[in-house]
């Protein structure tokens, strides 16, 4: 069965997604900082949708056990040539995160779910995959889940190109979260777009604590050409307001990405 998702990754540098440009750079920069408030020294890590690793070989080189696992083939071969000119082992393998079957119950101290959950668009699997991933984690671990926020991704969109500036996807958008492939205006692949009460309340189901709710990106997205022109200094001061304002539930819906941190009681 084809599956859309990893073809449209296959054809995209995700290696270039989060370090081309200060925009960009935010969410990494931002996302580590608060990931590593709550990760404790020398931790056993999964990255379940590691991309081509950037979060993944952040936390080896800083001495946690990482396994980095990805759906996408063509990730898995960059996060591999990569590891070949490091000291340190990274386990890596190409897996979807609703099937973790390859781990043993309460294998991980930290689960890293920054993908999966945004691009499984039946309720069905995004079920599936939360189980497993709080099945691998260790009791009092933390799982970190991203989405990207419903009410943010349409004007995102539109301001990025008028012709879809449409109510009908605006609707379709605001009221289901989906998006598909095949829809007409698909801009771009099988999508769920989630809410903050959606997430808070599956995290309660799942037995996880929530012990941080963040902005990763914010507006800087939407601002990237400014963004892109401040100096070194400006760009610091930047980072360092959005941290202290990320965790705002006003500054949660206006983000493109956002980040949900529980402990499993």
């Amino acid at each position: 069965m084809k599956n859309y998702v990893v073809e449209s990754y296959e054809k995209y540098r995700e290696e270039d997604r989060l370090t081309t440009n200060n925009a960009r750079k935010i969410e990494f920069l931002n996302t580590v900082r608060i990931l590593e408030e709550h990760i404790k020294e020398n931790s056993k890590i999964l990255d379940c949708a590691a991309g081509t690793g950037i979060y993944a070989f952040h936390f080896a080189e800083n001495n946690h056990s990482v396994t980095a696992t990805d759906i996408t083939p063509r990730h898995v071969a960059v996060m591999n040539e990569k590891l070949i000119n490091k000291k340190y082992d990274m386990k890596t393998a190409v897996l979807d995160a609703v099937d973790l079957s390859a781990f043993d119950d309460e294998s991980f101290d930290v689960v890293l779910n920054m993908g999966p959950l945004y691009h499984l668009v039946e309720k069905e699997k995004r079920e599936q995959c939360m189980n497993e991933c709080v099945r691998v984690l260790k009791r009092k671990g933390i799982l970190a889940t991203a989405y990207i926020p419903r009410f943010f991704i349409f004007q995102y969109i539109a301001m990025s190109d008028p012709k879809y500036l449409d109510l009908q996807l605006a609707k379709q958008l605001t009221e289901t979260g989906v998006l598909k492939h095949s829809d007409e205006k698909c801009f771009w692949t099988d999508t769920y777009y989630s809410s903050k009460e959606e997430r808070e309340i599956l995290y309660s189901q799942k037995n996880l604590k929530i012990v941080d709710h963040f902005a990763q990106d914010g507006l800087a997205p939407l601002l990237d050409e400014k963004v892109d022109q401040w100096n070194e200094e400006e760009f610091q001061i930047w980072c360092q307001y959005h941290y202290s304002v990320c965790r705002e539930e006003s500054i949660l819906g206006a983000s493109n990405h956002v980040i949900i941190i529980g402990e499993k009681q």
